[in-house]
């Protein structure tokens, strides 16, 4: 569905809501501009069981909900009237998770007759980078950090003609091609198991680190040998690689669990000869395993698609190894890596409003109320057609 919609504003204020996982996130956003990123965060509620659980994540979106929409109107100086679109994750995600947010908003649509927008999750996090942060003086953004040794997002309301995106997190690892945001987005690799974050997670409970693993690691692998440990890079073997001419069946495909079960086995195998488990080599070998075969295929999957310009998104973009090692690869290749603020790249409400916002502006209609929450959405599925 395509063409303009004279009675959409230019400059759409959209609300966006997100709650997918364990954020429940509700961002407001005037076209390409961001008055506010609310995020209330359940995540200290899954430290004990060390990985989210779905239905303590639940919870939490219900008790959460309506204090951080509160929040965030304040906070944009605006009310419910004021908004033109509502936008809301409908997948991927947890499945009760995102029942909350899709029930929420839905009943948002109906009591305010706003238009509602059911929107990929994965998608909006690329449509974050076209955000402008707004003047100090009226709302205030999450936090405000950014990794100063990065490119910084997209660029308000254009993306660059030859883009893909590299996202990294605790559900999904994967490199795209993104022609339109609206409605042609191409995956070309993702993790056929576990997801990097995922991974993270898991080794940092072999290695007694504690959850979420992915900042304990990344600390700790500063004092360690990366090169102590050759651990494996998965899928990077010729029969799955193959040529440029002759693809192999996971060129650009991730997989993360063999080398998780190495990290196994190498502890046990320092235990049972009765030595000290080197930690912080481990870890520094491990996130150096990651890294590397990320960026090394994410690069070759841009290189070989005509891609010029890529986003880092995802939980894992805070990762200050997966950072500097894209940086340097994407430069030797020509590439231009662009990571949006950090509050920003993890998942939030502002990415759903941004992505809302973009479908309203290409005059795409709204979902309507009809549509069910999927855990499974595929990345190519931008938005829910009525």
């Amino acid at each position: 569905m395509s063409g303009a919609h004279p009675e959409q504003p230019k400059e759409p204020l959209v609300l966006g809501i997100e709650s997918s996982c364990d954020e429940t996130g509700v961002g407001i956003v005037r076209g390409t501009t961001l008055l506010t990123n609310t995020v209330s965060s359940s995540m200290e509620e899954h430290v004990r069981f060390g990985g989210v659980i779905p239905e303590i994540a639940s919870r939490a979106h219900l008790d959460a909900f309506v204090p951080t929409l509160q929040e965030s109107l304040h906070e944009a100086g605006v009310t419910l009237d004021d908004i033109d679109a509502i936008a809301v994750t409908s997948g991927p995600g947890l499945a009760g998770a995102l029942m909350v947010g899709v029930c929420a908003a839905k009943a948002l649509a109906v009591a305010t007759g706003k238009p509602l927008y059911a929107i990929n999750h994965l998608v909006a996090h690329v449509g974050v980078g076209l955000l402008d942060r707004q003047p100090a003086s009226k709302g205030k953004p999450a936090d405000g950090k950014h990794d100063a040794g990065a490119a910084a997002g997209l660029g308000a309301g254009k993306l660059p003609e030859n883009l893909g995106a590299l996202l990294v997190s605790g559900g999904h690892t994967e490199i795209l091609r993104i022609r339109s945001i609206t409605d042609d987005v191409e995956l070309l690799g993702s993790t056929i198991d576990d997801a990097a974050g995922e991974a993270y997670d898991k080794v940092a409970r072999i290695l007694g680190l504690g959850y979420p693993g992915g900042p304990a690691i990344d600390k700790l692998a500063r004092q360690g040998n990366p090169k102590s440990i050759r651990f494996p890079r998965g899928l990077s073997q010729p029969k799955y690689m193959g040529t440029a001419e002759e693809k192999g069946p996971h060129r650009y495909d991730w997989s993360f669990s063999g080398l998780k079960t190495a990290v196994a086995r190498c502890v046990e195998q320092f235990e049972a000869r009765g030595e000290e488990v080197p930690v912080a080599d481990i870890a520094a070998a491990f996130q150096e395993a990651v890294v590397d075969v990320i960026s090394s295929k994410a690069v070759l999957a841009c290189k070989e698609h005509g891609i010029t310009d890529v986003l880092l998104g995802g939980g894992v973009a805070a990762n200050s190894r997966l950072r500097e090692l894209t940086g340097q690869r994407c430069a030797s290749a020509g590439i231009t890596l662009h990571v949006p603020p950090l509050d920003l790249c993890t998942d939030n409400g502002a990415m759903v409003a941004a992505l809302g916002a973009q479908l309203i502006m290409a005059g795409i209609g709204p979902s309507g109320i009809a549509f069910a929450p999927d855990s499974s959405m595929p990345v190519t599925t931008v938005s829910v057609p009525a």
